[in-house]
């Protein structure tokens, strides 16, 4: 799928300008299916429509009821009332029910927004939360996240304003046009020839001045990147005496900078004497040409004011379109990259069932038959070539070998993170792919070599091996980990909050809060990825005692650097360029020169 439109930039006007989508019949179509959020509040859509007629119709009476205060007030109206008390209390209505109407359109318009809006993020979210691991490898955290914040805010701004604005704009430039030609086709043709002439050249130059603005800040933006780039490497800059260096670099784009602002403050002053004379200009020669339609009695004073107001009325109208135009491009960019994210192919994910279900628990034998993969990122190189081997129920076994081997590919296969190119892998005789996805994953518990934690508390962190666990549960748990003691020590115990990530944390504490919530989940199969490796001595023998626990009774795979880390294992597998050289015991390969025993030597004599 294409990445085009992702991630947010570091100026917006640049990444509006590549995330708007031309008004095509087919982009609009495709746009047309984020309404499908909208249907379920149609009939509050419907509500909002009907009041934006009616607040746009009294506004379009009232340069009309203006126009014939004035005439009432000279003695010149032709209208049933003549008073101009009455008038004016009339004109007062059309104001106070103008503003009802725009309340009740804005609330229903709220309604249908917030609610569509808030359906498209649940909509988003859930898909994130069931889309499979390679999709992810193949964006950034930021450009997914900018899909259900800034995307999903532009749709908002489209559903509850641009659309509404868009509907006033065209209502009031129609009943404008409507208007003054009722009252007099000659002024109305004299005002309409010259109104093109102004609205190209207004078109002309604000296109210029937003290429120049979006210019400035683009060059703005790179030197931002030089103050970023240069403070961040400060001890690379000072260590090559290279400070006068980088204050010219910053100063000569800072120039650029300023030359290019200078420009568009240039044009944008020529476009504001352009306004002030073409459009007043216009308006003076509308007024010349509709006092002397007065003169010839062919219109009155007020006739001529409310011509002026409507004339004004179109005016706005027509210039806001254009920007009701670019508004409903990017928003056309903003749904095609949500809908993508939608259309992606998820995982057949569950509700989860029952944690404690035992009738669903495997028995834990595992067999990869002639395993051959490649991740989809890239599929010319071949990770595991033809790969083969047994682990008995209760087994343990150790994955060794150098990085990029395959170790970690194996469990990600066992976990179904990725489909295999070739091959099987079966659990208690039966191919994973035969699995429910959620069933298959709660058989399997995994201690990573990057703990991570979420931002909660050591109690519910825990816990998220087992949602539904009682607080016993928990703190034995901990107790099996070897965490329930430094857990204690902090003030708020079990409640003590770990920081984004885990922050507040030690390493191994992080670790064993991880083996802690894999106990809680009491996995059949249980992988160790690294589980040690950044460790110091004493944490990672307070680790080691708690893994030891936790691979009682489970089928375990442990992959490890430190060879000192997989001495009880039943069985150790030696992986090189994605197959297996070497099998056996650490006794059996230990006295072989092979692989293993190099790696082992190799440690032995660094320590």
């Amino acid at each position: 799928m294409a990445k085009r439109g992702f991630g947010p930039s570091r100026n917006g006007s640049a990444d509006d300008k590549e995330n708007k989508k031309p008004l095509t019949k087919e982009n609009l179509k495709k746009g047309m299916r984020i309404f499908n959020y909208v249907l379920p509040y149609k009939a509050k859509f419907i509500i909002g429509l009907f009041f934006l007629l009616l607040s746009s119709s009294t506004f379009m009476v009232f340069p009309l009821v203006t126009g014939k205060l004035v005439d009432s007030a000279m003695g010149k109206t032709d209208w049933i009332v003549n008073d101009i008390n009455l008038i004016a209390l009339g004109l007062f209505g059309v104001i106070l029910l103008q503003g009802i109407f725009s309340f009740f359109r804005i609330y229903f318009f709220a309604q249908v927004s917030e609610n569509a809006v808030a359906d498209i993020r649940r909509g988003l979210y859930q898909k994130f939360m069931t889309l499979p691991v390679h999709f992810y490898e193949k964006r950034r955290v930021g450009e997914i996240t900018s899909r259900i914040t800034s995307d999903v805010g532009q749709l908002q701004d489209t559903l509850s304003i641009t659309l509404a604005e868009l509907f006033r704009q065209v209502i009031t430039l129609v009943g404008g046009v409507v208007f003054i030609m009722v009252m007099s086709v000659k002024l109305s043709l004299f005002m309409l020839a010259t109104f093109p002439f102004i609205i190209v050249l207004a078109m002309v130059f604000g296109k210029r001045i937003k290429k120049l603005s979006r210019s400035t800040q683009d060059e703005l933006a790179k030197t931002n990147v030089i103050v970023e780039e240069t403070l961040q490497a400060i001890n690379a800059v000072k260590a090559f005496t290279n400070e006068f260096f980088e204050i010219k670099r910053y100063n000569a784009a800072l120039n650029k900078t300023v030359r290019t602002a200078l420009q568009a403050s240039y044009y944008r002053g020529a476009f504001v004497s352009f306004i002030i004379i073409g459009i007043f200009g216009g308006i003076i020669a509308i007024i010349w040409y509709g006092a002397t339609l007065v003169q010839n009695g062919d219109l009155t004073i007020g006739e001529l004011l409310s011509f002026v107001m409507y004339t004004t009325f179109i005016g706005a109208s027509v210039g806001g379109l254009g920007d009701l135009y670019s508004k409903l491009q990017v928003s056309l960019g903003a749904s095609e990259r949500v809908l993508e994210i939608l259309d992606e192919q998820h995982e057949e994910v569950q509700e989860s069932e029952p944690f404690s279900n035992e009738a669903s628990r495997v028995n834990g034998n595992i067999l990869y038959r002639n395993v051959a993969f490649s991740y989809p990122t890239r599929t010319d190189v071949q990770v595991l070539k033809d790969m083969t081997f047994e682990i008995r129920s209760g087994e343990k076994i150790a994955l060794v070998g150098p990085s990029g081997a395959g170790k970690s590919t194996i469990v990600q296969l066992l976990m179904k993170f990725y489909d295999l190119q070739g091959g099987s892998i079966s659990i208690d005789g039966r191919n994973i792919d035969d699995f429910n996805l959620t069933h298959l994953r709660h058989n399997i518990g995994i201690v990573p070599q990057e703990t991570i934690l979420f931002g909660g508390t050591i109690k519910e962190n825990i816990a998220y091996g087992r949602p539904d666990a009682t607080t016993e549960e928990i703190m034995e748990a901990a107790r099996k980990a070897n965490a329930y003691q430094f857990i204690q020590n902090f003030p708020e115990q079990f409640e003590t909050v770990v920081g984004e990530r885990g922050i507040k944390l030690s390493g191994g504490q992080r670790q064993r809060i991880a083996i802690a919530r894999a106990i809680l989940k009491n996995p059949a199969i249980l992988i160790l990825d690294e589980a040690t490796s950044s460790l110091d001595s004493e944490s990672e023998r307070l680790v080691q005692a708690a893994m030891d626990e936790l691979m009682k009774g489970r089928t375990s795979i442990i992959i490890a650097h430190r060879l000192s880390t997989i001495r009880k294992a039943d069985k150790i597998l030696v992986i090189d360029n994605g197959q297996i050289v070497e099998e056996g015991s650490h006794e059996v390969l230990s006295e072989d020169n092979g692989i293993y025993s190099n790696l082992l030597k190799l440690q032995l004599h660094q320590h």
